[in-house]
């Protein structure tokens, strides 16, 4: 019998006057909110513990995967320690869990829950419960030129890339706001997936926003280590059917979190991963 939980998502509605649906990067640091032209609603969802069962999904099939793997830098107390001592870790962890040729980390974020406060400005990152994919085809290739020599970049669009998000708990498991993956094959993306523009200060970048479907088949890994981490498909430039080419994700309200279970903190690596 399987092992689920019973708990409330966050999806995607439309704009009701058609336009374009946009979301700030960046919060107001007096509600904590993002502006956005479009709704969220709440739906109940049962999301798996595949704890035991982890071997069940894979990169290529569900598009998320879990492994052991523990990290020799702790303290990710903050970026500049981070990017000197776990990015060139995680990108031979990179190489080794995926047999790419080449891996580019091109940003990361800490988060911690903090109930009660509104400030989610880059430093203070938050779980964010609400369903959504980090890239889309267009943002994914603009990536690669915003991140990789001009001399680079055309050759390794010519093969398969991919992005990957590579993510872990800090300090402690993260029984709190846990991290929920949503099974690729259960996911419809004509119908489901809606690309929404991110506005950053300087930019506009792409996210798929996502609709609501009763055949998600949503998954969990309870009470995830800091000596496991789980990869998380963002994109992937095969995209023939044969292989998963993203998933939706979000945080969530685990009702069987333990009332005194330490605050979540996690970091995410996020990664341009290339082959030969």
């Amino acid at each position: 019998m399987a092992d689920t939980v019973q708990t409330t998502l966050k999806y995607f509605t439309p704009p009701p006057d058609g336009a374009k649906p946009y979301q700030l990067v960046n919060s107001d640091p007096t509600t904590g909110e993002r502006q956005r032209n479009y709704a969220l609603e709440d739906h109940p969802v049962e999301i798996e513990n595949l704890r035991g069962k982890e071997d069940s999904v894979t990169l290529d099939t569900a598009g998320f995967q879990f492994f052991k793997a523990e990290a020799t830098h702790k303290t990710f107390a903050n970026d500049a320690e981070v990017e000197k001592e776990y990015y060139p870790e995680s990108i031979e962890l990179l190489k080794r869990l995926t047999g790419a040729s080449r891996v580019v980390l091109f940003d990361h974020t800490i988060r911690r829950n903090r109930p009660g406060e509104v400030d989610d400005g880059p430093q203070k990152r938050q779980p964010v419960s609400l369903v959504h994919v980090d890239q889309t085809r267009p943002s994914a290739i603009a990536r690669v030129h915003r991140h990789l020599p001009p001399s680079d970049a055309p050759a390794l669009l010519k093969n398969r890339f991919q992005i990957i998000n590579l993510w872990r708990p800090i300090a402690h498991p993260a029984l709190d706001f846990p991290l929920a993956l949503c099974d690729y094959r259960s996911v419809d993306p004509k119908r489901d997936l809606v690309p929404t523009i991110l506005r950053y200060p300087d930019r506009d970048g792409e996210t798929f926003s996502v609709k609501y479907n009763a055949a998600y088949k949503w998954k969990y890994l309870r009470g995830m280590d800091t000596d496991e981490v789980v990869l998380i498909k963002c994109f992937d430039s095969i995209d023939d059917g044969s292989v998963a080419v993203l998933t939706p994700h979000t945080a969530f309200i685990d009702p069987t979190t333990p009332p005194d279970a330490p605050l979540r903190q996690s970091i995410e690596l996020r990664a341009l991963v290339f082959y030969d």
